[in-house]
Order: C-alpha cells, then sequence, then structure tokens
C-alpha cells in the first residue's frame, strides 16, 4: 500500500471473488457501514481494476483511491 492511501474504516479481502459475486457482497459490506466512511477492498480478480470503479459510477460510491500493485480499491459509501 503506498502512503498517499486513505483511512479506513473496514476492511475486506475478496481474495480472487468474480465480478458478480463480488459487487453483490461489497454492496451488503457498505451498507453497514455510515455515509462518508471508507471500506479498503482487496480484490485479485483481473476484472476488478475496470470493474469496480464502474461500479462506484452507477450506485455513486466514491472511489477515492486504488493501488494496482497490492490489488487494493478505497471507497467512501455514498
Amino acid at each position: 500500500m503506498t502512503d498517499s492511501a486513505p483511512p479506513h474504516q473496514a476492511h475486506w479481502d475478496a481474495g480472487d471473488l468474480g465480478c458478480g459475486e463480488l459487487v453483490m457482497e461489497l454492496m451488503l459490506r457498505l451498507r453497514r457501514l455510515q455515509p462518508g466512511e471508507v471500506l479498503r477492498l482487496t480484490a485479485l480478480d483481473p476484472g476488478a481494476p475496470a470493474d469496480i470503479p464502474a461500479w462506484c459510477r452507477m450506485t455513486g460510491h466514491v472511489l477515492l483511491h486504488c493501488d494496482p500493485a497490492s490489488h487494493d480499491f478505497f471507497i467512501q459509501r455514498k
């Protein structure tokens, strides 16, 4: 993780979970957070770098930071 990674309230290591299951579980995990809180998602699925930003745009959640080297995505709940 780089020094520019934002602080986060929760972390979920999704491993190599595929897109469909990944976004369904991501939705449930974000619902557990308060608006404005940040989830650090670690996702090894090769499609995640394209899928996660697109999903955030569609749902209104904010992708604050992504680190391709560590497969981490920092998503702020809307």
